[in-house]
């Protein structure tokens, strides 16, 4: 399938209407040199791809997107739909193609593309099949951008990212996974909603795995920039540990309850990743949950691994983990998650992967 975009041409003999429509200016300068052409690219379009795109776009954020899929014409179809709203939405080159070429130049590209999970099929399989995938779809973005950044979306993120990384060669800094900036915002919403204020006004993280050993840092909540539990303390309020722990189980499965009404999970994750493209692009460096290459922080040792800490991100990517107090129980907890992630990764053969650049085939 073309790559293709809307075209100024009309009529059979392609009556180019754009240098005729209006008169130019004489004598005009050129385009000043620091001017940004912004562009993003967004690799699978499944439902979580299309919602990450469709909320992208809403924001202002770019100039260009380039959605790539194994299916052109569901490709094709939605592209074409997403073109149709033009009138509606902030000006952006809306692109489409098989070809991974047509990502070239990209500013940030994100990674939803992914194999489901069979019936009966173990997580070590699924994994090791995603790997399989990655291998075809990561060297492909490093060859025509390589100077992107890479986010990963893909389950497991924790793992994949990893992989992302290796396959890349990019630093570790430009390559991050979507992580629990998502469950953050879960745990944020549910801690708001037995409070009774928005969730703006929460600050909270759940770091770790995405996934099922992911830790809940219960220390540093704060709720209007007053700390939550030392509060509570203070008013002598009463609440157990086992309260606590049942909002943060609430939130590890809250996905699998969405996932069992309506067969997936899309609005919030595109939001999720809507908020770190415009953090990293506009170089806003806030503090985000992302998974990023954890070794060296919070007295996590051995192996390289991937998972969720609060970091600053900006317009390079990662540039640095925020010192977020933890208790002795958060900080066991985390190198807990750490050791189950690189026990993965033990079984995963990712350095020996024979890949080639010139295999465009994904899934989504």
């Amino acid at each position: 399938m073309e790559k293709s975009a809307s075209s100024s041409s009309l009529g059979p003999l392609g009556l180019d209407i754009a240098q005729s429509f209006f008169k130019p200016i004489q004598h005009a300068a050129p385009p000043s040199p620091t001017k940004r052409h912004a562009k993003i690219s967004v690799i699978g379009a499944g439902n979580v791809g299309m919602a990450i795109a469709q909320t992208i776009l809403t924001q202002g954020l770019i100039d260009e997107i380039a959605l790539v899929d194994v299916n052109p014409d569901k490709l094709r179809g939605e592209m074409l739909d997403l073109q149709h709203a033009a009138a509606f939405l902030p000006r952006t080159k809306i692109l489409a193609s098989v070809d991974y070429s047509i990502t070239a130049g990209s500013d940030l590209c994100v990674v939803t593309a992914g194999v489901r999970q069979g019936s009966g099929e173990s997580r070590l399989s699924l994994v090791q099949r995603n790997v399989k995938l990655f291998s075809r779809i990561v060297p492909q973005l490093a060859r025509y951008s390589p100077d992107t950044i890479l986010l990963i979306v893909t389950n497991p993120v924790d793992v994949l990212t990893y992989v992302a990384w290796k396959l890349s060669g990019f630093p570790s800094n430009r390559v991050i996974g979507s992580g629990t900036n998502l469950d953050s915002s879960r745990f944020r919403f549910l801690i708001a909603d037995h409070l009774d204020v928005s969730a703006q006004d929460v600050q909270a993280f759940i770091v770790g795995e995405h996934g099922d050993s992911s830790v809940a840092i219960w220390s540093s909540i704060s709720v209007g920039g007053v700390p939550m539990l030392s509060f509570l303390e203070n008013q002598q309020i009463v609440f157990t540990k086992e309260t606590l722990e049942n909002i943060h189980k609430e939130v590890i499965e809250s996905a699998y309850e969405v996932i069992s009404l309506k067969a997936y999970t899309s609005w919030a994750i595109g939001y999720s990743v809507a908020s770190l493209a415009r953090t990293i692009l506009r170089d806003q460096r806030r503090v985000h949950p992302v998974s990023i290459l954890a070794k060296g922080f919070y007295s996590i040792d051995g192996d390289d691994v991937f998972l969720s800490l609060p970091v600053q991100l900006g317009r390079s990517g990662v540039l640095g983990v925020a010192n977020v107090h933890l208790t002795d129980e958060e900080a066991h907890r985390l190198r807990d998650s750490a050791k189950i992630i690189a026990d993965v990764q033990s079984q995963l053969n990712v350095t020996n992967l024979v890949f080639s650049d010139n295999n465009s085939s994904i899934a989504s």
